[in-house]
């Protein structure tokens, strides 16, 4: 068990230190505004980037691995995507913010950071196709999904457009296809620029934790509404626990791309669901409270999720 302490105190310090460094020095959210650009724009890429690139280019093909990941995450949508139209009268534009909340875990910011700590460089790999593949759909779902509702009063072209745009243009992605062409090639960058991929890459981790630590102060729960029950469930306990089941069904992967993978399915509501909530002025304080309270549950979660692994009471595969 202290094994798995000392890896959950760093990561979950660095965002309760971020936490406390807002409260008490009360800077407004907009402040963040150029640490999150750092961590988005450029240590995140460097980190995809360098770990891809040296990673052999078969192993950035697993589709199987890519459906099984991706396919579960989609299950969690649609529960609670179903299950909130039935519940609210059809209300389409509340039900898509709802099944992001329940499915779109916090894999950019915490997943790199986590899962490198926990099972080492082998789980870059996973960690960035999963990243990779989840955030095409979720790009495409919201505009889909409130252009069905009629919110979106823009041609199906130019909706494609968009939506494609997004995804070309995402920094991660942009770094991720970078560094599968490096690995395609066998590029060895010179050694001057590794050194600097490899200082900004061990920025990326501590910066993104802190910069949501932040978020979290910044944006404080005045109440736990009753459906954000459910969708704590189902990102932390149901979501990860279907993904264990469909990667152990549909094939023989390694035991770090299966428990990468299974981490981070349990990985709390990402931020980015309110940032959607907010574009389409949709149950936007309740996205911002669910972000907090999947947060801050993930502590035990996630922790005792990494302690069932580290102690071998989860094995790798249910059907060996």
């Amino acid at each position: 068990m202290s094994d798995v302490i000392g890896l959950v105190i760093p990561f979950f310090g660095l965002i309760f230190i971020g936490f406390i460094v807002a409260r008490i020095t009360r800077q407004p959210l907009d402040a963040l505004g150029w640490m999150n650009t750092f961590i988005i724009y450029v240590a995140l890429p460097a980190l995809f980037f360098q770990l891809l690139a040296k990673t052999p280019i078969e192993r950035l093909t697993e589709w199987t691995f890519i459906f099984g990941a991706v396919f579960s995450t989609y299950v969690v949508f649609s529960l609670m995507f179903v299950l909130s139209v039935v519940f609210s009268g059809g209300d389409i534009r509340e039900a898509t913010i709802k099944g992001l909340a329940s499915a779109y875990g916090n894999i950019g910011y915490m997943g790199p950071g986590l899962a490198l700590l926990a099972f080492g460089e082998e789980a870059a790999v996973p960690v960035a196709l999963i990243f990779c593949f989840e955030n095409i759909m979720h790009f495409a779902i919201a505009p889909m999904m409130m252009a069905l509702a009629g919110e979106e009063r823009t041609s199906p072209w130019r909706l494609a457009a968009g939506v494609l745009r997004k995804i070309v243009l995402h920094p991660f992605i942009i770094a991720t296809a970078i560094g599968v062409l490096a690995a395609g090639f066998h590029f060895q960058a010179p050694l001057p620029v590794e050194r600097f991929l490899e200082y900004l890459s061990r920025a990326a981790a501590p910066c993104a934790l802190f910069a949501m630590g932040v978020t979290l102060a910044l944006r404080p729960l005045k109440r736990v509404p009753v459906e954000l029950g459910p969708i704590a469930v189902l990102k932390l306990v149901v979501h990860p626990a279907i993904c264990y089941v469909a990667l152990s069904w549909i094939g023989n992967f390694s035991e770090v791309w299966v428990f990468t993978a299974v981490l981070l399915a349990a990985l709390p509501t990402a931020t980015n669901v309110f940032v959607i909530a907010q574009q389409y002025d949709v149950w936007v304080q309740r996205a911002s409270a669910s972000i907090l309270l999947t947060t801050v549950l993930s502590v035990g979660t996630v922790t005792m999720l990494l302690y069932l692994i580290k102690t071998g009471m989860l094995p790798p595969d249910l059907f060996p």
